[in-house]
């Protein structure tokens, strides 16, 4: 399937190895690892944070195998929630960081079509996230607001 803003074909992401069952030399119990995930997302840290903290650090190759369960599901249980997805979130990150760019830059005409790029992926995202409900239905993306949430 091609990408929506450029010409190319390509793959939308690699694809793990399957794998049925969890790997015979994971130290760690499903309650250990629960634990583990709850402290870590007490901390702040996101969902990607803590799947790569889990991985690099405790060696943990795949939480849905050991514990049957995905990250934001057990997130959910243990009464973790963010306010906005994190996909959402980096997505006005960068518009943010765009925007102050071409206060800097205003001449920059690719990066002023970059950033209308960006700001279209947020507004899609911002009605397929209304309708599923994780984002408010009153809530609107606004320039102004992203850099105090994001900020």
């Amino acid at each position: 399937m091609a990408r929506i803003h450029s010409r190319k074909r390509g793959s939308s992401r690699s694809k793990p190895p399957v794998r049925t069952s969890a790997p015979f030399w994971t130290a760690y119990s499903p309650e250990e690892i629960e634990e583990i995930v709850q402290r870590l997302g007490k901390e702040g840290m996101s969902k990607s944070r803590i799947g790569i903290t889990l991985r690099d650090q405790y060696g943990v190759a795949g939480i849905q195998l050991l514990t049957r369960k995905k990250l934001g599901v057990l997130l959910q249980e243990k009464g973790i929630k963010q306010d906005f997805p994190e996909d959402f979130l980096s997505l006005m990150k960068r518009a943010v960081n765009l925007r102050d760019h071409l206060g800097k830059n205003p001449k920059d005409v690719g990066a002023l079509r970059g950033l209308d790029l960006i700001e279209a992926k947020i507004r899609r995202l911002q009605n397929y996230y209304w309708k599923s409900g994780r984002v408010p239905k009153d809530w609107k993306y606004d320039p102004e607001k992203a850099a105090l949430l994001v900020g």
